[in-house]
């Protein structure tokens, strides 16, 4: 008896979570503006490519250069700041 009562009520707190999901209150707390600016922000972020072809670039400018270690570091950390910023 206590068995099924226990499986009884744990599969409604199973199901409950996902009757409240779609509820019209849920939806209407997200503002407008706070949905777009993520959309927006998922836009801007690059690509992998466009990362790993950053990422080369800065890479074969240190090399011309000649730079190592820290300096090469910090060379590289700055052009790749730069390069996501254009």
């Amino acid at each position: 008896m206590k068995l099924s009562r226990t499986l009884a009520v744990a599969g409604m707190l199973a199901f409950a979570g996902s009757a409240f999901a779609n509820s019209p209150t849920a939806m209407t707390t997200a503002t407008p503006a706070a949905t777009t600016s993520a959309t927006t922000a998922k836009a801007a972020a690059p690509s992998a490519k466009d990362k790993q072809a950053m990422s080369k670039k800065c890479s074969a400018d240190a090399n011309a250069k000649s730079l190592h270690g820290k300096a090469r570091k910090k060379f590289r950390d700055d052009c790749i700041a730069a390069a996501k910023k254009s």
